[in-house]
């Protein structure tokens, strides 16, 4: 009988801090989606704005295939910005090529530029990167690029709005 009781105790014991995880979790992941972003709109706007794909890429977190982006390959010398919102992201002499088949940077254009969340879909733990103006996935970022960083921000094409240098940005 006392073994009962105990096995009980430790159910109820288990369940409790069970629940508290939970709430806790549930906590940290409002408290993520509640950041405020200094551009950000509804999705009606982005809808008007963005294409249907950048949509999918920018609001809906989609990947475009590997290979396939418009800048995965691109040499030329200039600036990457957001393509829902205009803020700036990286520079064209942090780009290299990680064969990932992404347009690939070692570091962003300033510490504010970007914010990091956890991503766990796909049964994966990654880092997911999003615009810092607007709140918009770009990609992700690993711990796996060159030096001087070590990082490597594999970002969506879609998402990317690229202006040569001597270019008007608009």
């Amino acid at each position: 009988m006392n073994k009962i009781k105990s096995n009980n105790y430790l159910v109820k014991a288990g369940l409790f801090f069970v629940f508290v995880f939970l709430l806790y979790s549930i906590n940290i992941m409002a408290q993520d989606n509640d950041k405020q972003f200094p551009k950000a709109k509804t999705d009606a706007e982005w809808k008007d704005i963005l294409t249907p794909f950048q949509y999918q890429v920018l609001r809906e977190s989609a990947t475009e295939r590997a290979f396939t982006g418009e800048y995965y390959n691109t040499k030329d010398t200039g600036t990457y910005y957001c393509a829902a919102c205009g803020e700036l992201l990286f520079r064209s002499d942090t780009k290299f090529d990680s064969g990932c088949g992404w347009p690939s940077f070692f570091e962003p254009s300033s510490d504010s530029s970007l914010v990091y969340r956890e991503d766990r879909s796909y049964g994966m733990i990654r880092t997911e990167v999003l615009c810092g103006g607007c709140g918009s996935h770009l990609g992700h970022v690993f711990d796996d690029g060159p030096p001087p960083t070590g990082l490597r921000f594999c970002i969506n094409s879609a998402a990317l709005r690229f202006e040569k240098d001597g270019q008007e940005v608009k």
